[in-house]
């Protein structure tokens, strides 16, 4: 046993002396009388206690003390009859201080006996652990580490590697715990701006964390280690709660085998003003963006491959699969851990939540409570008591279809191509009467059943709400089929979803969702054709707008004005879910008298859409409750499930994170950030008071900064830069640029600087874009005009390197004259592909560039 402890404190050691070649970053300073030893690099100063115990007293990140206790960081072991930790040893540990490393050995307690190691590098200070269980343990769970931090307030919240938030605000009682499978955290603060990182690496072992406010209001941060993949202990027989109230024991007890584990804490500091930096918002309080996104936005990550618009905190944990804003979401919260995440969220939805026939299951949850009785799977995705919710099945596709936008991923996005057409196939197999409308289970409000997101209102058969979200998710899907080489199924999705929006339009009298009388769209017509929910459902209207099923600009600014007029005479700080109430029949019978619930209350979750319907008219107006929204979270974080019409009071403990959607519709329909598969597409339709927004923003790793003016806006990444006065698309690496006008598919212009090497000579066009090797020297670009037969813009190039442009025409052997500076400098065949090919040298000066045909 000794010679194994021996072996493997040596690979250990070679470990961290072969990884960390800076290891002298960190200064070690040890007080032998008092048992002490301090360690620190730059940002964080740590000291440890060692006489008959090994603890981490005090730490300090970036000069503030964030844990300063006798009981501080420390590993522990607790099994059902108690616990025993590094607080208590057997004995005193061994100190060695070798090579700006410091070394504890010996650290005994129970059936445990640990090495800790601490050195560091310019990534931060790591500590290994050796940890070597002397005799099997078949009830335990290890905390390693284990940290108390000096009170709530200190962070407002941690990051996982996944993209979810434990977010400290909801923890408001003590014993309010949160569990979670991740691997790493991320501490900030927002108004101190520190922020800590911890980053667990435990080869061959599974890692989770758990956040708790304690009795005597600290914050417990535990790090748990296993063997295998740690399981919620509540609630019995579903066992999967991870949100607990009153107590701290998330996790089941695990089964140790003597053996010889480690692992590694990485902690490091970054700047969260820094980090979390999104520019210089103008005619709008940033900060509050900023924390919306930091927030409420994150919220419904339940854990790793659970997320939804549900909160943890909510009592019953749900996720609805029925919501189309999740992948949305990362629109704004602009961070990879979100994108990442979701992506592995959905492909555990493709694997676990889709049923053989192509049904998606429409809710998972904590518990079993909300569910259909028997609809139910061992995973607990399930179907909700109150019906069939219909919506899932185009919001997963809608869901795939936005996230392959943001990630570009078409390798993922093949994987859910049989997955997304069955889950369409199966919605579009109930249009029974071929009418381009499918219908609900329920034939009629009478069964007393729901059928989408509103689901305690009994919409039924034919519902434009289900109907609306199947046209989007019809659209993007068939754009996405093309992608992929499969031009039949596109046709077939676009030609279904045309059919869909000719009949959705039509009059109520005529089979469609139109009512006149009442100048919006109902919200469904059961089976003998009588419209139901005229009282002007926002959702269902704006929806109808923003997915541009209305083309009908009269008919939109009808309904636009109807809603602001409703909104302005109840001075609402944000629109309801109906102007008016249902009928009474229409849904459940507690929600009359109006106004009540989803009987007229105001839920936050439709904001995205409200702001892309109004941005395309008005933006004004979009702003003017975007604005509400923000002041409202500042008074009380957005923490409620929906507002009372009345009062607007927070009502609901069922906390959702579709209350940021506003600012989400801020950054994608008014600031027109919209990443796509092959370019960064930028569409604003902001009002003056945004005029000279610069925004900082992360596509695919590359740090981009957007300006907007009015009517001219402008993308940089620090060495290419183009400005327009209309919606265009960027796209850049090293050596190369492309815009796109307008959303065009393919770029229009295509410049790939030419790399110098030593000898002055210059490699091809081909060959550099292939390689992708370039220069650091500034292009600058202005767009003109864009037309068939007359494109123009004007170049600024800090350097003489050979531009080669690439410029799309539409004829295809046409000869085009090529001008700079108003004089003929070329004259151009377009090839087979209707491309005009030349060549500028940059001469450090603007030119104007002109091409026109022949």
């Amino acid at each position: 046993m000794i010679f194994k402890q021996w072996i493997c404190f040596l690979l250990l050691l070679i470990f961290v002396s072969t990884g960390n070649l800076s290891a002298q970053a960190l200064t070690i300073k040890q007080n032998p009388a008092a048992k002490e030893v301090e360690f620190s690099n730059t940002a964080i100063k740590g000291k440890i206690e060692y006489g008959s115990k090994s603890v981490i007293t005090q730490l300090l990140v970036n000069n503030v003390e964030v844990i300063q206790d006798a009981s501080g960081i420390y590993t522990k072991q607790q099994t059902p009859t108690g616990a025993t930790s590094s607080l208590k040893l057997d004995s005193d540990p061994k100190v060695v201080i070798s090579n700006n490393t410091l070394t504890l050995s010996g650290i005994k307690y129970g059936a445990i006996e640990e090495t800790w190691i601490f050195s560091g590098d310019k990534s931060g200070i790591h500590w290994d652990i050796i940890r070597e269980t002397r005799k099997p343990q078949n009830a335990v769970e290890i905390s390693s580490p284990l940290f108390h931090f000096k009170n709530m307030s200190l962070w407002e919240g941690a990051y996982q590697d996944y993209g979810g938030l434990a977010w400290f605000y909801l923890f408001n009682k003590p014993l309010d715990t949160y569990g979670v499978n991740s691997s790493e955290a991320r501490f900030w603060n927002s108004k101190t701006g520190i922020g800590l990182k911890i980053s667990i690496n435990a080869p061959q072992q599974s890692v989770a964390m758990t956040y708790s406010r304690t009795k005597n209001e600290q914050l417990s941060y535990r790090v748990s280690v296993a063997d295998s993949a740690l399981v919620p202990r509540y609630d019995s027989g579903t066992n999967r709660r991870l949100f607990l109230r009153g107590r701290d024991d998330v996790w089941q007890f695990q089964s140790y085998p003597a053996a010889s584990r480690r692992q590694r804490i990485s902690l490091s500091y970054f700047d969260t003003h820094k980090t979390f930096d999104r520019g210089d918002l103008k005619g709008i309080d940033g900060d509050k963006v900023k924390a919306v996104l930091n927030t409420v936005a994150r919220i419904g990550v339940i854990n790793k491959n659970h997320f939804g618009g549900n909160s943890w905190h909510t009592p019953y944990g749900p996720i609805c699969l029925h919501e189309q804003y999740i992948a949305q979401f990362g629109i704004a919260i602009n961070d990879k851990t979100y994108l990442d995440g979701y992506q592995d969220c959905l492909d555990y939805y493709r694997d676990h939540a889709i049923k053989p026939d192509g049904r998606v299951w429409s809710r998972w949850a904590y518990t079993n409570e909300d569910m259909m009785p028997g609809e139910v799977t061992d995973k607990g995705f399930y179907e909700a008591q109150w019906g069939y919710l219909m919506d899932s099945n185009p919001d997963l596709v809608t869901n795939v279809s936005e996230l392959y936008q943001q990630t570009g991923n078409l390798n993922w996005l093949r994987t859910h191509k049989v997955s997304c057409e069955k889950a369409l196939d199966w919605l579009i197999r109930r249009d029974e009467n071929k009418n381009g409308l499918v219908e609900m289970l329920p034939a009629d409000q009478s069964e007393g059943k729901a059928s989408d997101w509103i689901d305690i209102v009994w919409a039924s058969y034919e519902n434009a709400f289900v109907n609306a979200k199947l046209y989007r998710a019809l659209m993007l899907w068939a754009e996405l089929e093309k992608h992929m080489g499969d031009e039949s199924r596109s046709g077939e999705y676009a030609a279904f979803a045309a059919k869909l929006a000719e009949s959705f339009n039509k009059d109520i009298k005529d089979g469609g969702f139109w009512d006149p009388a009442n100048n919006c769209y109902v919200h469904w017509r059961d089976k003998k054709g009588i419209a139901h929910g005229t009282n002007m459902v926002t959702p269902v209207n704006f929806m109808a707008i923003a997915y541009e099923i209305s083309k009908d600009d009269s008919r939109n600014k009808t309904i636009l004005g109807i809603i602001e007029d409703q909104m302005q005479k109840e001075n609402l700080f944000f629109w309801p879910l109906c102007l008016s109430s249902y009928g009474p029949g229409e849904l459940k019978e507690w929600q009359l008298p109006f106004p009540n619930y989803e009987n007229g209350d105001i839920f936050l979750s439709w904001g995205s859409v409200a702001v892309a319907a109004y941005a395309k008219y008005d933006p004004a107006i979009a702003m003017k409750y975007i604005r509400k929204v923000l002041d409202r979270y500042e008074k009380d974080g957005l923490a409620f499930q929906r507002y009372g019409r009345l009062k607007q009071d927070g009502r609901g403990d069922d906390i959702l994170s579709g209350n940021c959607t506003s600012v989400v519709g801020l950054y994608q329909s008014i600031y027109g950030i919209n990443p796509m598969h092959n370019r960064f597409y930028l569409a604003p339709r902001i009002t003056p008071e945004l005029n000279g927004t610069i925004l900082k923003y992360t596509f695919r790793q590359q740090q981009l900064q957007i300006g907007l003016q009015q009517n001219r806006y402008s993308v940089s990444d620090g060495h290419f830069r183009i400005g327009s006065k209309n919606d265009f698309g960027f796209n850049a690496s090293k050596n190369k640029l492309e815009y796109f006008h307008l959303n065009h598919e393919v770029p229009d212009l295509i410049l790939v600087m030419e790399n110098q090497t030593a000898a002055g000579s210059t490699k091809n066009m081909k060959d550099i874009a292939i390689d992708g090797v370039g220069t650091a020297d500034p292009i600058n670009i202005e767009i003109g005009d864009w037309k068939a037969d007359h494109m123009s813009w004007q170049l600024t190039a800090t350097s003489g390197s050979r531009l080669n442009y690439s410029i799309k025409a539409t004829s295809p052997g046409e000869t085009y004259i090529i001008k700079a500076d108003d004089k003929i400098v070329a004259t151009s065949k377009a090839d087979m592909k209707g491309r005009i090919l030349f060549s500028h040298t940059g001469n450090k000066k603007q030119t104007f560039f002109e091409i026109q045909k022949k």
